[in-house]
């Protein structure tokens, strides 16, 4: 249990535990994660807020490797909150360069999505809009109490099931995703204990270009995060739209997360 809890508190302090992005550090090996996605869109064509919940789990298979797996539900439909899909998705870390109070890490990553909703937005997006794949590489650095993380990824949208096309046209299948992250630790001061709590800010910018149109967007998106006793997470953001024209109905809203996380499961 101890190896387990020194290094989510190692990765508490080095801020790569972001809330919107994935960074190139992975959980602890015979780690499993929980999560809890809320997701509150403000959508543009109507008053309603559009709801999305996504339940996560996350396990560490060795230090290189981990895995998620998600369920989508939404309240779009005219029956409330309803399953819509689910998604897998997989980083392998494949360079690590370490140093007493920094580090550089370099992963690759990839997701496969399908959903039941319809199509109806040009964006592509993997987290309960759309059915396809993503692949791509992020980078991150840690110097002392900051972290610096950034990803470009290749994204492709098939059809959705239930008979809903992607009725924007072959041409505007794929997109290249991006992704600039910082984060720094703000609480505690002094690392005393793993029981304290810490408390992280970031930024991140998340943007997306499609290459049949050229047409994109790039988004803002501050948080706060709180880690408590090394196993829980509650995380806070807030997704604004900065620029761009790709079609979006919810280019903005909030995002609540809960997270618990347990230790040495598999082993013996």
């Amino acid at each position: 249990m101890l190896i387990g809890l020194v290094f989510f508190i190692q990765e508490s302090k080095a801020q790569e535990l972001y809330v919107f992005t994935e960074p190139a550090s992975n959980m602890a090996t015979s780690a499993a994660g929980f999560r809890l996605n809320n997701y509150f869109m403000n959508e543009t064509n109507s008053s309603k807020t559009g709801y999305h919940l996504a339940p996560e789990i996350m396990i560490g298979i060795n230090k290189k490797l981990m895995l998620h797996g998600e369920i989508f539900f939404s309240n779009r439909s005219a029956n409330g909150l309803s399953f819509e899909g689910g998604g897998i998705y997989g980083k392998y870390r494949f360079y690590s360069e370490d140093e007493v109070h920094s580090h550089f890490r370099m992963a690759a990553f990839g997701r496969y999505s399908f959903n039941n909703s319809i199509i109806d937005e040009e964006a592509i997006n993997l987290n309960g809009y759309n059915s396809g794949f993503e692949t791509g590489i992020v980078v991150t650095k840690l110097l002392n109490k900051f972290a610096f993380s950034a990803s470009t990824s290749f994204m492709h949208a098939t059809d959705n099931r239930n008979g809903h096309t992607f009725y924007y046209g072959n041409n505007l299948r794929n997109a290249i995703g991006y992704t600039i992250s910082v984060g720094k630790l703000l609480l505690p001061k002094e690392y005393t204990s793993y029981r304290q709590t810490n408390l992280n800010a970031m930024v991140e910018f998340l943007g997306q270009v499609n290459t049949g149109s050229n047409r994109g967007y790039l988004d803002m998106a501050p948080s706060l995060q709180l880690i408590i006793n090394s196993v829980a997470r509650i995380d806070v953001g807030q997704r604004i739209k900065l620029s761009g024209n790709l079609q979006r109905t919810a280019p903005g809203g909030t995002f609540v997360r809960l997270e618990y996380n347990l230790f040495n499961l598999f082993k013996k």
